[in-house]
């Protein structure tokens, strides 16, 4: 007896929109993410970024939409580096339209260099109500210099409140953080020494020759480090490889 293609519909939503099961979603995305599993799509719905159907009897139905927008988070994950509550709150921000275009990925997306600095305006009271974190989080990255003292903060350090506050949920403290602000003061006072005499230009198209390679320096820089952890971690992943 022939077997059905891992893709093809098995069951019927109630508006005939065709669903498949976990099982086929995991084959239809192995070709591009070959680490996916039941596990991790499982895991991304406890984490609220997808909702599928359930049937009477409790099982998972997955609809075309719901297969896009695991494609759009397994991509934002792997391509822009992206931690899952902003990806959240990036795919809820741009609704089901955003799920296959590229416009998420233009708007969740880490600051720019070649962004204007944004001045302080968040309060404290609206970091501690929205990001989740207590204001002793708060004092603690002042005191260790991960963010300015005050009662104000622009958005890149009410990010990084935020992913502190994430952190600290699984055990991170902010004197741990310590060594990723040591670890970016000296990656960017390399790239600044590399590229100071374009940046110190007078020649306002010399300068912007250097911002924009300073850029995508920066980006190389970010993105090795990234291959670097994930080089140490994978022993960690997959202890049965033996590397």
């Amino acid at each position: 007896m022939n077997r059905p293609n891992d893709t093809t519909p098995l069951f019927q939503a109630a508006n005939d929109e065709p669903t498949i099961t976990i099982g086929a979603v995991c084959e239809a995305l192995r070709a591009d993410y070959p680490d996916i599993s039941i596990s991790k799509i499982r895991y991304l719905e406890d984490q609220r970024l997808i909702s599928p159907r359930r049937t009477p009897g409790g099982y998972r139905l997955y609809t075309n939409d719901d297969l896009e927008r695991l494609r759009t988070i397994l991509r934002l994950q792997r391509d822009e580096f992206l931690p899952l509550r902003v990806i959240r709150q990036e795919l809820d921000d741009g609704g089901a339209a955003s799920f296959s275009g590229g416009g998420i990925a233009k708007h969740a997306r880490r600051p720019q260099l070649s962004d204007p600095a944004a001045p302080p305006r968040h309060s404290i009271d609206d970091v501690l109500a929205l990001d989740g974190a207590s204001r002793e989080l708060v004092r603690e990255l002042q005191e260790y210099g991960l963010v300015r003292s005050g009662e104000a903060f622009d958005d890149t350090e009410r990010e990084l409140v935020q992913a502190a506050a994430e952190l600290s949920s699984h055990g991170v403290q902010p004197r741990h953080l310590r060594l990723f602000r040591t670890a970016a003061e000296r990656e960017a006072g390399l790239l600044e020494q590399l590229l100071a005499t374009g940046l110190r230009s007078r020649n306002p198209e010399r300068r912007r020759e250097a911002l924009d390679t300073l850029e995508h320096m920066a980006g190389l820089v970010s993105h090795i480090r990234h291959l670097m952890l994930v080089a140490e971690l994978r022993p960690v992943a997959h202890p049965e490889s033996g590397h």
